[in-house]
């Protein structure tokens, strides 16, 4: 059966043949695939381009599969990646020691395919059920935004959605490193929420639509307060973001972090689904915290 949304999956096997069969497998039941032949460079790929799972062999040529499920363990943003263990070790020693580090599940060279496609599509489904909050700000994603957005359409009045985007993001994390750019999102998210919580009211709700764009759900009571006190503290951090050297070149430096808001309110509706809601509301963004 091919698979729909295309999951994004990553092995980490260092013999050739093996790594070259699962590759082309999985790319036939229709997941997107890569691969890596080394621990430090699966640690690297994990941080780069966030999997939706990886198969990790335990015997690699540099370090072991369990220092590379250690290390994406203990990253907020590669913490809740689903790994399976390929290996050839069977003791009970080691599979308590993967599951120590917790690991998701475990199959044994030499295996049955279809077992391990199987193991796969579950641990997938699995993770795509789960509500899930973003690994690095804490704040709700996914499952739990989008059911707060049906609440919204179910209401059809009262509410107002803001939306508080950073732009060049990506060119950041390039040029400083994901820590930098993690410490960027966290300072943000805490900006947003401590807005939202002394000038919001009970029911307000922050989250991401996607990992650069947050999303407040407001009233119109509070939408004005709320979005200047955001564009106040923002505008006066984003320039602290960067290195002591770089902060004198301002928007001489190409790609600049920027903010860019937006809102949408119940009377622009209607709104067919929650999916028409967010397109509508980043279509809205306008403006930069630096003008």
């Amino acid at each position: 059966m091919v698979v729909e949304n295309k999951a994004n999956i990553l092995i980490v096997e260092d013999d050739l043949d093996v790594a070259e069969m699962l590759e082309a497998y999985f790319r036939v039941q229709g997941y997107q695939v890569s691969s890596v032949n080394w621990g430090e460079d699966g640690v690297k790929a994990c941080r780069k381009n966030l999997p939706d799972l990886v198969i990790l062999d335990i015997r690699l040529p540099d370090i072991d599969g369990f220092e590379v499920a250690r290390r994406l363990r203990k990253n907020n943003r590669t913490a809740g990646i689903p790994i399976i263990f390929l290996t050839e070790k069977r003791t009970r020693a080691d599979r308590l020691e993967g599951l120590g580090l917790g690991v998701d599940d475990y199959i044994t060279k030499p295996f049955d395919i279809q077992e391990l496609r199987l193991r796969v599509r579950n641990l997938l489904t699995r993770s795509d059920q789960r509500a899930i909050k973003n690994p690095v700000t804490g704040l709700p994603e996914d499952a739990l935004v989008n059911e707060r957005l049906e609440e919204c359409l179910e209401t059809a009045e009262g509410w107002v959605l803001l939306v508080i985007s950073l732009e060049n993001l990506d060119s950041f994390r390039e040029q400083y490193g994901f820590v930098a750019s993690d410490d960027v999102l966290r300072a943000t998210s805490l900006m947003i929420h401590n807005a939202v919580r002394d000038l919001g009211g009970t029911s307000d709700f922050v989250g991401h639509i996607n990992p650069t764009d947050f999303l407040v759900v407001t009233t119109s009571e509070t939408l004005d307060a709320i979005g200047e006190r955001v564009r106040k503290r923002l505008k006066q951090a984003l320039e602290y973001f960067y290195p002591l050297k770089d902060r004198s070149l301002g928007g001489k430096m190409p790609s600049r972090l920027t903010l860019r808001m937006g809102l949408l309110s119940a009377q622009s509706g209607p709104f067919e689904n929650v999916d028409v809601l967010k397109t509508q509301l980043l279509q809205q963004r306008v403006g930069k915290a630096s003008d």
